[in-house]
């Protein structure tokens, strides 16, 4: 039986035996808030295939600056206590790419990003009526950064040449071809670009009918989508060992 741990705000799932690597996951939304539901059968896969799962739990806010310094200090916080030079994966689902992308130390000490549905919204069409109040009330009422200041900020200072981005074919609100450009201009860049069927929230299922009712309630295709998408994750993720 699978055994997920919490350790204040980061969900720890590990393998049998020892880890191939460790991935560090955020997730988008706020699926985020319960990753060890939201997320769980894809982090399991994950897990199932060798890799030591990290998932940060939070609620998202309109400055993303500062969530994304936050999750970087509570991931290193636990990877202080770790001697493994195995691989360290950056995984991100729709917000928790920016977060990511956003860390403070640019991406140099992780082995590479995988990104999927990566989305960079501004906060009217995220939460148009949050944003109609903050202008009303006098508080903040767009990201910081902005989706402008964003790019503008990864172009500058985000340092990982090894980043997965992974679309959806039933997406309509991804916007990983945008990101994929700003990577590409930078020198020395390896990033790629993945397609795969589905939806922006292909990623994420809780499978609750299956947890509900049995195996027998469960959707045998999204099972399969699910642990393609793992798959995928996998083969990229066997990166070097050692961070840039």
């Amino acid at each position: 039986m699978t055994r997920w741990r919490q350790r204040g705000d980061i969900w720890q799932l590990e393998p049998a035996g020892g880890a191939r690597g460790c991935i560090e996951f955020i997730g988008g939304s706020y699926l985020a808030a319960t990753p060890q539901l939201s997320y769980r059968r894809l982090l399991e896969a994950l897990t199932s295939k060798g890799w030591l799962v990290r998932a940060w739990s939070y609620v998202p806010g309109f400055d993303h600056q500062d969530q994304a310094n936050t999750a970087w200090r509570r991931f290193r916080q636990l990877r202080e206590g770790d001697d493994s030079t195995a691989p360290l994966l950056r995984l991100g689902h729709s917000l928790g790419c920016k977060l990511h992308l956003l860390a403070p130390d640019g991406g140099r000490s992780a082995s590479g990003l995988v990104a999927l549905s990566f989305n960079n919204f501004s906060a009217e069409r995220s939460v148009p009526l949050l944003a109609e109040l903050g202008q009303q009330f006098n508080f903040r009422s767009e990201f910081s950064p902005s989706p402008e200041e964003t790019l503008h900020q990864l172009a500058r200072s985000y340092r990982q040449p090894r980043n997965l981005l992974v679309r959806f074919k039933r997406d309509g609100i991804d916007q990983s071809g945008r990101l994929l450009g700003v990577l590409q201009s930078r020198a020395e860049d390896a990033t790629e670009l993945l397609e795969l069927p589905g939806d922006h929230l292909a990623p994420a299922s809780a499978g609750l009918r299956q947890n509900l009712l049995g195996s027998w309630a469960d959707d045998p295709a999204r099972q399969r989508a699910l642990d393609r998408i793992a798959t995928s994750i996998d083969a990229w993720g066997d990166l070097p060992s050692q961070p840039i």
